[in-house]
């Protein structure tokens, strides 16, 4: 990564690298923005940008993937336009921190990730959290105004009206553990997984064209029902509200609710059935999820709903469930540690049968959150 830098920038006087990893969400899923509960943990796939001063004013990025190389007046920072371009996610972070006091120096970023796009892990909140690490170049910032300065530049500069989980968990994630996600209060608590568990993701390769859409459409669905339902959020409603107030909104509004007022019900309860080691009531939970997004959410797929059901036709799989915004992206499998080898042949294989794709596969290990990276050598090649 070094040597890339040099050869798209010269010198590299006061190269510094920062790390943020992606998630997968475990249970919980379109709840952050209710205000309600979330339980993702931070992978160990991340965004790594290495940053060092520049000397001409200008703010360049460079993304390896893209092999693509744009620039910026750092004076400037405070007063960007969307571009419709994915250096949107990080100038919209730059604005953000301009704006907020913390001025934008002349630099020059090299991006490099590990987090596929468009699968559900993240690789937005990645980046705008890597990228803040960057542009604030070893200034103290509190960890959860970062996450909301980030959450703000997706919301504010890219359009996207996302909750807080994905920048919230790229920043406070722990090694080991799963992080329960209080979405009103922002606070949190580790929640420890089974030792004799493991999740596994698998990316369908696929992202249908309305994700961005009818999750715009979702947001403003759950707060017709929250009105209706004379309550600040769907975090605040019960099954038994939803019930006698149904008549009062239309009918794929109320399915949304129900949905959200489950899902939220249905994290507290995983939480604690990983805490008693009920590996079977995690994953009905899961399955439980899935059908919940897949018939009154609406936001699965063919994809999703076939890697759901063919997971749950192999041995050792105790739980499945589409992750992520939806419409494509991963699913999450919970199974027993002696399955894996054979759940990833088994799950690739009727994949690819049925829809001439080879999914990609990633193991779900809980990682730790953002920062600075110290030893070099933890850095991964993308050979």
């Amino acid at each position: 990564m070094i040597d890339s830098f040099r050869e798209q920038f010269g010198a590299s006087e006061g190269l510094r690298v920062f790390r943020a990893p992606g998630r997968v969400n475990l249970i919980g899923e379109h709840t952050d923005y209710n205000l309600g509960f979330v339980l993702p943990v931070a992978l160990d796939l991340a965004t790594y940008v290495a940053a060092a001063p520049g000397s001409d004013g200008k703010l360049r990025i460079y993304s390896e993937d893209r092999q693509e190389m744009r620039e910026f007046s750092a004076a400037d920072a405070g007063s960007l336009s969307r571009a419709g371009h994915w250096t949107d996610y990080p100038m919209g972070v730059a604005r953000e921190l301009a704006n907020g006091g913390f001025a934008i120096e002349p630099a020059n970023l090299l991006i490099r990730s590990t987090v596929p796009e468009g699968s559900g892990l993240s690789s937005s909140a990645a980046l705008e959290v890597s990228s803040a690490l960057a542009f604030l170049y070893g200034r103290a910032m509190d960890p959860l105004d970062l996450a909301r300065l980030c959450q703000q530049a997706e919301r504010n500069f890219v359009g996207m009206p996302c909750g807080i989980m994905d920048q919230y968990i790229s920043v406070f994630g722990r090694e080991h553990a799963a992080v329960e996600i209080d979405c009103r209060s922002l606070s949190h608590r580790l929640v420890p997984l089974p030792a004799e568990v493991t999740f596994i993701a698998v990316n369908s390769m696929v992202k249908h064209a309305l994700a961005g859409s009818a999750y715009q459409e979702r947001v403003a669905e759950c707060a017709a029902a929250a009105a209706a339902l004379g309550v600040e959020s769907l975090r605040d409603a019960t099954l038994e509200q939803l019930a006698q107030a149904a008549h009062l909104m239309p009918e794929v509004v109320a399915r949304r609710a129900r949905h959200v007022v489950t899902e939220d019900a249905r994290v507290n309860r995983f939480v604690d059935a990983s805490s008693r080691g009920d590996l079977e009531l995690m994953g009905r939970l899961m399955v439980e999820s899935h059908h919940s997004l897949q018939h009154d959410y609406e936001v699965s797929c063919p994809e999703l709903d076939f890697l759901v059901n063919a997971a749950l036709g192999i041995e050792g799989v105790l739980g499945s469930r589409m992750t992520g915004g939806g419409f494509g992206g991963c699913t999450v499998t919970l199974l027993r540690e002696e399955a894996a080898g054979w759940f990833r042949d088994q799950i690739a294989q009727a994949y690819q049968r049925q829809f001439q794709v080879i999914p990609q596969i990633y193991s779900c290990k809980p990682s730790a959150g953002a920062g600075e990276v110290k030893n070099f050598e933890t850095i991964p090649s993308l050979i």
